[in-house]
């Protein structure tokens, strides 16, 4: 995957597209967490923690990880590894509203592992229709299901629980994407240059990405990272391109030194601010001085090993992970060898 995730330069041969429907829930958080590795990093101590406090305040706080938060590591937080929950949401029509989690689905779902001395982090997704047990909740027996399932059996703490039980992973914190449009923070660093290894066709319009090197504006990035039936993987196609936009985002950050820039900093985080909710325990300061050491040179993603994309189950189609591979991959994540993992057992591009 590290072929396609490659620096991204701005072009100006791509024309802008309009008019596209807002996204529903997304990973937003990424982006926030992916900022604020960033400020820590390139603004250094004092200034990232006034930058933190002000975008800190315009965030919501609620209780993610529930039951299965434990007691702050303050070893770990000093010295690291740490371990990271973000969840993307997504109201379903006809589904119980109780409070800001209920009646959701988990549609985006990342494990952020920041590595002992807190210099490189590993982004990994799991497919949300993957086929895993999910434990009783209310009006649910427990047994076999998608794993979106658990979001809106029991809300985000459900979620947390069912990923912990299924990764072995101790979180040390959490975050969730609220309703939000991913092309303001694309509109707001002006645009990104997205290569693909393949030709994606919207349904939602006659766009066309032919494999190669596209300059995405806000919109077009939007309706570019919502593609799932044409585009080669469907749901893990999806997570790659959602992927090559993230990471197009933070290199052009970093290359043109905007969160030197207060003005466009300042535009960069309010624009995010209201996507996101993180658990209570979460300090957002502490995380910007933990993680300032980590580059973007050093930013791993990956997705969790399966076998099979149209498992026939009671739930519908699911994904069928791969029991084995994806043991070792959350074990090398618990013991802080992910990107040695990695390197040892290379992604192959969705459709490849």
């Amino acid at each position: 995957m590290s072929d396609v995730l490659s620096p991204l330069v701005p072009d100006s041969s791509e024309p802008k597209t309009r008019g596209r429907r807002p996204l529903k829930r997304w990973q937003k958080a990424l982006i926030v967490l992916l900022s604020l590795v960033l400020i820590g990093g390139i603004c250094g101590g004092a200034s990232a923690l006034l930058l933190i406090g002000r975008y800190e305040g315009k965030t919501h706080h609620e209780d993610i990880l529930g039951p299965i938060a434990a007691p702050k590591d303050e070893q770990r937080w000093k010295s690291g590894p740490l371990d990271l929950l973000l969840l993307g949401s997504d109201s379903r029509e006809g589904e119980p509203d109780e409070g800001r989690f209920g009646g959701q689905r988990s549609d985006t779902i990342m494990l952020v592992h920041l590595s002992k001395n807190l210099d490189r982090a590993t982004i990994v997704s799991i497919p949300r229709d993957s086929y895993v047990y999910v434990p009783p909740a209310k009006g649910w027996n427990g047994g076999m299901n998608k794993l979106n399932a658990a979001f809106a059996f029991g809300g985000a703490p459900h979620a947390a629980k069912t990923i912990t039980q299924l990764t072995g992973v101790k979180f040390d914190g959490a975050m969730i994407a609220n309703f939000a449009s991913i092309h303001k923070m694309v509109e707001a660093v002006d645009g990104v240059r997205v290569c693909i290894p393949y030709t994606v066709r919207s349904t939602f319009s006659d766009k066309v990405w032919e494999k190669g090197c596209h300059q995405l504006d806000g919109a077009a990035a939007e309706e570019f990272m919502r593609q799932r039936k044409a585009v080669p993987g469907g749901d893990f196609g999806r997570i790659h391109d959602q992927q090559l936009v993230v990471k197009a985002i933070t290199e052009k950050v970093a290359a043109e030194g905007m969160l030197q820039n207060p003005l466009r900093l300042d535009e960069l985080l309010v624009t995010a601010a209201d996507a996101l909710t993180i658990d209570r325990s979460l300090d957002l300061r502490e995380l910007a001085l933990v993680a300032r050491d980590i580059r973007p040179a050093n930013i791993k993603f990956a997705t969790v090993p399966y076998t099979s994309a149209s498992l026939k189950t009671h739930a519908g189609s699911a994904v069928k992970l791969d029991d084995a591979k994806a043991k070792e991959m959350f074990a090398a994540v618990r013991d802080d060898t992910i990107q040695e993992w990695l390197a040892a057992h290379p992604q192959k591009v969705p459709g490849s």
